[in-house]
């Protein structure tokens, strides 16, 4: 949401995440380019978890995604590292800062070399498809002075004091169509059911086909009460 409203500087322009708590606000220059920048760049909040919903969202934005992996975004140690990504955010613009729990999704996670041994949290690059890049002396953060570490993550990254490497699970398109796959099997589950139960009904009502012998036998009837009918009438008109 991108709104104009009353603040200590005008004119100025905020856009605010409701969802995140979130408001950045833009003091200009109100220049097409920066404008554009601007909206561009908030239409995500300073640091976003990824899940099957905001996954979908990222394959239009073509900024390179921080992507930090945590063991449970939910616990209050990873909230507070989420405030320090988000300031990070907020002077990094030109980057997308996401984060992850392996307990949340866990399969996403060990797309990324993380396994149980991994020293976690963990901070890479990801380029949003199957590339993604470690940067050297910083594959993992401590729990003290996290903010200094996140600075040295992104200076060695800007620096291109990194190792490429790619993904070993499917890349962010692949994930997209999986669970466009998965709804589209559950459709055809739901198609197959109606059809069957529409067969069952017929099944318990059939429909009464006689044969061929009974249709001219019927006929034969027929045609014999419509003589003997037609002989009345002649026998009274004598």
């Amino acid at each position: 949401m991108v709104f104009c409203g009353d603040f200590d500087k005008v004119p100025a322009l905020a856009s605010l995440h409701p969802r995140y708590n979130e408001r950045s606000i833009f003091y200009g220059p109100f220049e097409e380019k920066f404008l554009e920048d601007f909206i561009k760049q908030s239409l995500f909040p300073l640091a976003m978890p990824i899940n099957h919903e905001t996954l979908k969202s990222l394959k239009d934005d073509e900024r390179k995604i921080v992507l930090t992996i945590m063991e449970d975004e939910a616990d209050e140690k990873s909230k507070e590292l989420i405030k320090l990504l988000k300031a990070a955010a907020s002077a990094n613009r030109d980057l997308l800062f996401c984060y992850v729990g392996v307990k949340q999704w866990e399969d996403f996670a060990e797309s990324f070399e993380v396994t149980k041994k991994t020293k976690l949290p963990k901070m890479i690059v990801w380029d949003g498809n199957e590339d993604y890049f470690s940067v050297v002396g910083s594959e993992s953060i401590d729990e003290e002075d996290q903010g200094s570490q996140i600075t040295r993550f992104l200076q060695g990254y800007r620096e291109g004091s990194v190792i490429q490497k790619q993904i070993s699970g499917p890349s962010l398109i692949g994930y997209i169509n999986s669970l466009i796959g998965i709804r589209t099997v559950y459709i055809i589950v739901f198609v197959v059911a109606v059809i069957m139960l529409i067969q069952t009904i017929n099944k318990e009502e059939p429909l009464r086909v006689g044969t061929r012998d009974q249709v001219d036998h019927a006929s034969s009837s027929t045609s014999q009460a419509e003589s003997r009918e037609v002989h009345r009438s002649g026998d009274k008109e004598d």
